[in-house]
């Protein structure tokens, strides 16, 4: 009797050490997904990310801001230089301005995973207030401080966009590519607030009804049980109206 005790105390052991150890990697195991930090398939639609990453609060979007699409901005060199000439965005007449696309930026963009409703609405910035589908960003409907786009606007290439100083390229209204090859109802990216933003038509035809952070509340593919979202639209202010709805996230470049 002692003797087969004996022995099965090494089985025993063996047994809890499995036990023990399954229970330890179901719960905080290095190996084990964490279900709260998985990000949603929405925002795995940033096709231009290099990397889109989640910690349950925030969603982390990494890109090099390059359009995927040709452009007059791009260098001479570059296969995706196409020269372009003609009238663009508003049926004006297209002038080149003196910047490139810079082929070395990076940004990193943080927004919240589950936006709300702020209760003070921060004005949007000079600068990215959000990110296209494509890894572009998207800037407000300012040429600088309450400067309309007017003179800004001759400048936009066949896609609708353009670069700053920097080189930072860049959609003040519709991004023209993404609505031609997305369509007009498609997902076109994130602001930094965390709410999407959409096409400038809605169930067949051109959203109405938008309030004055140029969004609503509604049903759409990637949000069937209702969520606010913005939608570009051909007047100003093109993508977001009075400030943003939620709360913003970061952006660094």
């Amino acid at each position: 009797m002692k003797k087969s005790l004996f022995l099965l105390i090494p089985t025993l052991c063996v047994v809890l050490f499995f036990a023990c150890s399954n229970s330890d990697e179901d719960s905080s195991g290095p190996d084990s997904p964490d279900v709260s930090n998985a990000v949603p398939e929405v925002y795995k639609k940033i096709y231009g990310a290099s990397s889109i990453t989640s910690d349950g609060t925030y969603i982390t979007i990494k890109t090099n801001g390059q359009p995927d699409h040709k452009s007059v901005y791009y260098p001479t060199t570059n296969a995706k230089y196409e020269s372009f000439s003609g009238t663009t965005f508003g049926g004006t007449t297209f002038r080149k301005n003196p910047n490139t696309i810079g082929l070395n930026l990076a940004y990193t963009y943080k927004i919240p995973l589950h936006p709300v409703a702020a209760t003070t609405h921060a004005s949007t910035p000079l600068g990215a207030m959000g990110v296209a589908v494509n890894g572009v960003p998207f800037f407000n409907q300012y040429a600088g401080p309450n400067q309309p786009l007017t003179n800004e606007i001759t400048s936009f290439d066949q896609y609708w966009g353009h670069p700053q100083a920097t080189g930072m390229y860049h959609y003040h209204v519709e991004p023209s590519y993404l609505t031609q090859t997305k369509g007009k109802e498609a997902l076109m990216g994130f602001l930094l607030d965390g709410f999407a933003v959409y096409g400038p038509e809605e169930n067949g035809a051109a959203v109405t009804g938008l309030d004055i952070y140029h969004g609503h509340t509604g049903v759409t593919t990637d949000y069937p049980n209702g969520i606010y979202h913005y939608h570009i639209t051909n007047t100003d202010p093109y993508i977001n109206g009075n400030g943003f709805y939620g709360t913003p996230g970061t952006v660094s470049n």
